[in-house]
């Protein structure tokens, strides 16, 4: 190995820089260049029609810091396979030939890795340097501590003009078919309600729950203010076990549907129960809120942060975790490992697995929801009592660091 590239694909989050500038300071240590190519796998696939690539030098390293969020290298949503080019592989061949790389560190999730698959089976050497604000790949992935604490801030500091309105607060935030950052960004921020694709969601449930932790806190309190947080993954599904999608909007480019409306949803049956409840207008004229036709229960407002939960900064965790995975992926591509994800480094070890194991998703542990229902949190169900076990382990637990 005498030239490697390095791809970042997928969505942006904190952390990936770090990656970028692990890899390259790794390449140095070893006497390898390390050249971007840009805007992922469309990049890779166009490579060929390049003049020439940057080259991350030292001076070129300096420029960018791993602390920032996003990617020095650029992103796109591409599927090598979705492409409408038999010749597509060859093209890609050809470009890594026509500037010298001998393989390339990807960085990505569960998407990428399964392009990562894909271009190993053909012959390009690749090893995955796992990424996704998700956390739904089997190893922790760069992206997902940012994240977690990012909805947890937003949450947390919406609380204040929950409680000045007396409203219900529904924060909506990424996760697709995994609930990870929603439960974890939930629990940081202390919401309510933690609404996630693994436990569909009974409305009446999680209603009951509103009704009671609302009232109880505006008629305790000397002010009458109070307020209730909700956190609710994108991908939440009803109790009917369906989905939420935008069906006018088609599919994305690795072919999943796009999701749309989850909080939307969630703000709709609140609002029409507490308008229909007729304790709701006794409760408001009890605490002198009740203005007939104009204000006669608590209003539900919904905030999507969207990608401000992916941008800005990384947290410090993701920063080191980069470093080592983006360096640890030159070290496999120098040692002849290829077509896996690096899992984690400690101990002495670089550990790794194949990718196509790697790139399995990981669902939320609902027993780990049950868990939190006992300290009181709503999954918009019926509490079921955690049943956990009492373990004693003889050495210490894996650690990421």
């Amino acid at each position: 190995m005498k030239k490697i590239g390095i791809i970042t694909s997928g969505g942006d989050c904190g952390g990936l820089n770090a990656v970028v500038k692990g890899a390259a300071q790794m390449a140095f240590n070893n006497n390898i260049s390390l050249y971007v190519i840009p805007n992922g796998y469309a990049g890779l696939y166009n490579l060929v029609e390049f003049d020439k690539l940057v080259e991350l030098t030292e001076k070129r390293v300096d420029d960018f810091s791993s602390f920032l969020a996003g990617s020095e290298a650029g992103h796109s949503r591409v599927k090598i396979k979705n492409i409408k080019d038999e010749n597509k592989y060859n093209r890609i061949k050809e470009g890594l030939a026509k500037h010298g790389i001998d393989g390339l560190v990807i960085s990505g999730g569960d998407d990428t890795g399964s392009v990562i698959v894909d271009l190993n089976e053909n012959g390009i050497k690749c090893v995955h340097a796992p990424k996704t604000m998700d956390l739904d790949l089997q190893t922790y992935s760069v992206g997902a501590d940012s994240t977690i604490n990012r909805i947890a801030s937003f949450a947390y500091d919406l609380k204040t003009t929950g409680r000045t309105h007396n409203r219900v607060i529904v924060v909506e935030v990424f996760g697709r078919y995994a609930g990870h950052t929603a439960f974890r960004g939930g629990v940081a921020a202390e919401a309510d309600a933690i609404l996630i694709p693994e436990i569909p969601v009974n409305m009446d449930c999680l209603y009951k729950d509103v009704k009671e932790k609302l009232t109880r806190r505006i008629r305790l309190s000397d002010v009458h203010a109070g307020t209730y947080l909700i956190v609710v993954a994108e991908g939440m599904r009803d109790s009917s076990g369906k989905e939420l999608v935008d069906d006018s909007a088609g599919l994305d480019s690795f072919g999943h549907p796009k999701l749309a409306g989850a909080g939307k949803y969630v703000t709709q049956e609140l609002t029409k129960r507490l308008e229909n409840d007729l304790e709701i207008k006794d409760f408001m004229k009890e605490t002198q809120m009740y203005v007939e036709g104009l204000y006669e229960a608590p209003e539900v407002r919904e905030v999507r942060p969207g990608h401000l939960v992916r941008c800005g900064f990384a947290s410090a965790y993701d920063v080191n975790f980069g470093k080592e995975v983006g360096a640890a992926a030159v070290q496999l591509l120098v040692n002849g490992i290829w077509g896996v994800t690096v899992a984690h480094v400690n101990d002495g070890k670089i550990k790794y697995m194949d990718t196509k194991e790697a790139i399995k998703q990981r669902h939320v542990d609902v027993e780990m929801a049950s868990y939190h229902e006992d300290l009181g949190i709503c999954f918009g169900r019926e509490k079921i009592k955690a049943k956990m076990k009492f373990v004693k382990i003889t050495e210490a637990p894996d650690r990421h660091m």
